[in-house]
């Protein structure tokens, strides 16, 4: 695969010592002490507007709860606002077009994990290699976990979490009477689809009291922007395969506003019901005394559209598909209680659970450390936030992509359209700006800094650098 072949030259490949595969027989001698344990809350299709705290219509108290007494980073997202290649973006703290997961295409990522030193490059390797004990169970999306660098823990079936919760807990028991620190990837399923909250976590909501986005739509628009199949022709839509299994929701739109509201009240319902699960998992913790040195970190794989511009599923630049909740709770953070506006990428997770951990940073990755951020609500890590989401159509190169800088967002879509939005006067993206004469500097700063981006990310060349 072409652009395997280009990441040992992108990423540099590290120093030997650095890449060695990791010693699952390490012993509790060499473990360094001092360093914190790791729990990180990874939810599946979970929009930015679908937490109590930036939405009160959502019932999460103990979310709300860890979060208010943590670090909110108000403007995270994901490498790309799709399942499997945003998940081997976290492992492997690269854009897919680097680590080669496009869309639903996995083999990339198994042929990144062939040939010895490659596989030292994930996340969990890293930690292994620093003293840490790796655990994941849950939704992998990867395959099996012990193949990227994780010492135990599976894939996890279900809908409602229940059995991975049930094994995370067990292994917290066990982790709590062990004196090396340890890694825990939580794979939440909730709140993807299948929507099957009992009817107790229905109760909590009354669907008149369910309040659809300024930008509801019945049906999309026929601009690239809203284009969610890969395909070259403006007009592609598609998510019968994925927005399904709730009672009144047809396969695609058009969608009233009543069947919307029927299938945001089941959305909201399954969070809540996995926000009682996370509040259960911290009094586990509490009660093995693992919360005073154990940081917490919350955050989705990619968002999702309620009806917004006429969709559901993910996949387009909006910020319901691209822009995810995120937050960091800390007994060591010195930002506590606060949020934070610093541009923030999913991609950022590795490389600060690295420099926590004492590891030196490797020179492939893509994001930048939080430290700065954690430290002080009002620092900023980068000026700049890409995500890009190609080969929806199973074609590598074809997608959109973005780039968000300050109150800024410009869009590449799939066809070469061009798009801005101010993000502090139109939040749901209602009016473009891109062809406003005002706006021609933003734009054309804009268009240098993704085509720059685009082409250190052995990316196709856009028109407007050509």
């Amino acid at each position: 695969m072409n652009n395997l072949k280009q990441l040992g030259v992108v990423l540099g490949l590290f120093a030997s010592g650095l890449i060695a595969a990791a010693d699952s027989s390490l012993s509790k001698d060499s473990v360094e002490t001092g360093k914190p344990n790791f729990v990180v809350i990874f939810t599946d299709d979970q929009t930015y507007r679908a937490i109590g705290y930036n939405n009160p219509e959502v019932r999460t108290p103990n979310l709300d709860q860890l979060a208010n007494g943590g670090l909110i980073f108000n403007n995270a997202y994901v490498a790309s606002p799709i399942c499997t290649a945003s998940r081997a973006s976290m492992m492997s703290g690269v854009f897919p077009q680097q680590h080669g997961v496009i869309c639903f295409y996995k083999e990339g990522f198994k042929e990144l994990l062939q040939g010895g030193s490659k596989a030292g490059l994930t996340l969990p390797n890293q930690l292994r290699n620093a003293g840490y004990h790796c655990a994941m169970w849950g939704k992998s999306h990867l395959g099996d976990p012990q193949t990227y660098g994780f010492q135990e823990g599976k894939e996890t079936r279900g809908a409602n979490d229940k059995l991975t919760f049930k094994l995370v807990d067990e292994f917290l028991a066990r982790a709590a009477d062990d004196p090396q620190p340890f890694f825990l990837w939580v794979g939440v399923r909730q709140p993807h689809v299948p929507l099957l909250p009992e009817q107790e976590w229905l109760d909590l909501y009354d669907v008149a009291d369910i309040n659809l986005a300024p930008n509801f739509r019945e049906e999309p628009l026929t601009e690239s922007v809203f284009n969610q199949s890969g395909s070259r022709e403006k007009t592609g839509y598609r998510d019968s395969k994925y927005v399904r299994n709730w009672k009144k929701l047809p396969a695609g739109p058009p969608r009233n506003a009543d069947v919307m509201r029927d299938f945001t009240k089941a959305y909201y319902a399954t969070i809540s019901r996995m926000d009682d699960q996370v509040g259960q998992l911290m009094k586990r913790m509490k009660e093995l005394g693992l919360d005073k040195d154990t940081m917490i970190v919350f955050l989705s794989d990619n968002g999702y559209h309620l009806g917004t511009h006429g969709l559901g599923n993910k996949i387009t630049m909006h910020e319901e598909s691209v822009r995810v909740p995120m937050f960091i709770h800390w007994e060591g953070l010195k930002a506590k209680g606060q949020r934070t506006d610093a541009l923030t990428s999913s991609l950022d997770l590795y490389p600060t659970l690295l420099e926590l951990a004492g590891v030196e940073r490797p020179t492939h990755l893509q994001g930048k450390s939080l430290m700065p951020v954690m430290n002080d609500p009002k620092a900023t890590v980068r000026d700049y936030v890409f995500s890009e989401c190609i080969g929806g159509g199973g074609k590598p190169g074809e997608g959109h992509r973005m780039v968000r800088s300050g109150k800024w967002k410009f869009i590449l879509t799939i066809t070469d359209e061009t798009l801005l939005f101010d993000q502090q006067k139109d939040p749901y993206e209602m009016n473009d700006l891109a062809d406003s004469p005002e706006h021609a500097p933003v734009v054309k700063r804009m268009q240098q800094e993704l085509a720059a981006w685009m082409k250190s990310n052995n990316d196709r060349t856009p028109p407007f650098a050509k």
